[in-house]
């Protein structure tokens, strides 16, 4: 099982990451491409998933593109790490809760490097902190699978504008907040790429089957 892990110096359009992703669907389906995961930056755009509403744009102005993949409404930008796959599940076991059980394992044990206690929750996708006495997201997962094979990613705020936000109700969820690594502690994050490559991420989406 060969997987191809791709990492973008210069931030890339929403538009063509989506494009690359779906092509590369096509291909793994076809048996003629390894698999995939790339890490990359977006310019700032706002995108909605298949279960948003238009409620939760409070701007009307903002720049937004409706898409496949599950979830809501998110904010993507400079200082924000996105981590894109298309995976085969058809490899590994046909369990999407279980896949997304260890994206957000892989999350929280990264964070766990630089003392950062962060933690998943069964009714709202994603990974938080508690920062200020409020309970805050610091990443976004949102997937679409076809065919068994798993696309699109998740997003990590490291310093990215957090004020783009008030623009939207995040994720749909109007009683948590949203935050980024910088705030919540201040430190350098420049290694955490390196972290995911070498990391719990790797090796458990590329086993075979997952731990139980």
């Amino acid at each position: 099982m060969k997987i191809e892990i791709k990492k973008s110096t210069k931030p890339v359009e929403y538009s063509d990451a989506i494009d690359f992703l779906e092509k590369r669907l096509l291909k793994i389906n076809a048996n003629k491409a390894n698999e995939l995961i790339w890490i990359l930056e977006h310019p700032q755009i706002y995108t909605a998933g298949k279960n948003f509403s238009k409620k939760e744009i409070l701007d009307k102005s903002i720049n937004l593109v409706e898409t496949n993949r599950g979830g809501k409404i998110t904010y993507h930008g400079p200082g924000q790490i996105i981590c894109y796959f298309v995976l085969d599940l058809n490899k590994r076991k046909k369990d999407i809760r279980k896949f997304i059980r260890v994206v957000e394992d892989s999350i929280i044990e990264t964070l766990k490097e630089y003392k950062i206690d962060s933690f998943n929750d069964r009714k709202n996708i994603g990974i938080w902190v508690n920062h200020n006495k409020k309970v805050k997201k610091v990443a976004a997962i949102g997937i679409r699978v076809s065919k068994w094979i798993a696309y699109h990613g998740f997003s990590i705020n490291i310093n990215n504008d957090l004020e783009a936000y008030k623009k939207i109700i995040p994720c749909g969820i109007k009683d948590k907040g949203v935050s980024n690594l910088k705030e919540i502690k201040n430190q350098n994050y420049d290694q955490i790429i390196d972290l995911f490559k070498k990391g719990l991420l790797i090796k458990n989406l590329i086993k075979p089957q997952y731990s139980s």
